[in-house]
């Protein structure tokens, strides 16, 4: 699998992590380029990984096998079609897409109705190989799905989904979920610098303890709810924290948010 040449368009940070991890894992960096319309992205690129780069679209998709299309969704229907009419011959290419809310269809109108494409949904811990991503595959061979769960791998889990609305539901479970951690530690960081914990000090408190219970709970058989319960002393100071929790609705919150999630990326498939 590592004589397929693969070519990335567009050079953001979710292109930089999956090259990334390529190379970590003994990916040929002579087999990997990317593409930009700018050099500063590229040139850290080729200075970091070794790899080819180029501002030329066209000339990376001739010399490539897989095709990587790492542009924001809003551009997507452009550069797809500037690379066709550039290169008709990639049409019978394996295409990879990380972009949200763009189905297998639009690619079909863009590239041809006998694309070979695989939706690709990681997440931003991907950057630091403990990502998820989910994989939504349109007419691959076994080796394509293979090639491409290898291209994903050295990223963290990959999740094969079997329907393209699982795409939407998997933003929701994985790709915004990140945020959701953030945000819940923004707010105990907040509260910590509240009580007169230095800001430096409160960060670095709630990052290692974020860290250190989900790698209990990666290494552990035990369910979140029996981990929670391991901690939660009846009557004690855990367990009224869990009970204001409670009382604020937190899981029907979280339901609410993940669905208002896949509502969105619903919306965005009809109107990009």
């Amino acid at each position: 699998m590592n004589e397929n040449t693969i070519a990335f368009i567009g050079a953001g940070n979710m292109a930089r992590a999956v090259i990334a991890a390529l190379v970590k894992q003994g990916y040929p960096a002579a087999n990997i380029i990317a593409t930009n319309p700018t050099m500063p992205k590229l040139a850290a690129l080729a200075t970091d990984f070794g790899i080819e780069v180029t501002t030329d679209n066209i000339k990376a998709v001739k010399l490539a096998d897989v095709i990587v299309l790492c542009v924001k969704p809003q551009i997507m229907a452009e550069v797809c079609q500037a690379l066709l009419a550039g290169a008709p011959e990639i049409h019978e290419k394996l295409f990879v897409t990380v972009a949200a809310g763009l189905p297998v269809a639009h690619y079909q109108r863009w590239l041809g109705d006998e694309v070979r494409l695989v939706r690709a949904m990681p997440n931003t811990p991907a950057q630091v190989g403990l990502g998820v991503t989910g994989l939504f595959p349109h007419r691959l061979s076994n080796y394509e799905k293979s090639f491409v769960d290898q291209l994903f791998s050295g990223c963290g889990l990959t999740c094969w989904l079997q329907q393209e609305s699982q795409i939407n539901d998997i933003i929701a479970v994985t790709g915004s979920a990140p945020a959701y951690f953030f945000y819940f530690m923004q707010a105990i960081e907040q509260t910590a610098q509240q009580l007169g914990f230095a800001p430096a000090e409160a960060r670095a408190m709630v990052a290692q303890t974020a860290l250190g219970a989900a790698t209990l709970a990666a290494q552990s058989e035990l369910s979140f709810a029996q981990l929670r319960e391991q901690v939660t002393s009846k009557g004690g100071t855990t367990h009224q924290a869990i009970e204001t929790f409670r009382e604020g609705q937190l899981e029907a919150l979280v339901a609410k948010a993940m669905k208002a999630a896949i509502a969105r990326a619903e919306e965005m498939a009809k109107t990009l």
